[in-house]
């Protein structure tokens, strides 16, 4: 599965953007869905993640009540809502594809996921 991530760009603290991931090349539905964050200088962490079905979903602590993974299967598209961002939300978001087992614990490992988009830039300005 190929996918391409959008939707990033400046925001004040504060604000809101929404990321957009948009998966072609196989079946959507058979793949659980995460996003992962790199900022300067740091590894790459997970951000959320969504199962395939049931819609299930994981949030790293740093952004549990701010940001919302979803999904659409029917449009091959997958969704991170940001809001109340902050400046130590700045980063290089990945979208990432996953067939294997959903378990909120393996849907935060890194190693796991198979398929990878470019990556989106995210700056939060203070």
């Amino acid at each position: 599965v190929q996918l391409q991530a959008s939707g990033g760009g400046l925001v004040q603290a504060g604000g809101s953007l929404r990321l957009s991931c948009l998966a072609s090349g196989r079946t959507f539905s058979n793949y659980n869905m995460g996003w992962f964050r790199q900022a300067p200088g740091k590894e790459r962490e997970f951000v959320a993640s969504i199962s395939r079905s049931i819609g299930n979903t994981k949030y790293a602590d740093s952004v549990k009540g701010r940001f919302t993974i979803s999904r659409d299967n029917a449009k091959n598209m997958v969704y991170l809502q940001m809001d109340s961002l902050k400046p130590e939300d700045t980063a290089i978001y990945y979208c990432t594809a996953d067939d294997g087992v959903w378990s909120t614990v393996r849907s935060t490992r890194e190693l796991l996921y198979d398929h990878w988009g470019q990556g989106t830039l995210v700056t939060v300005s203070s």
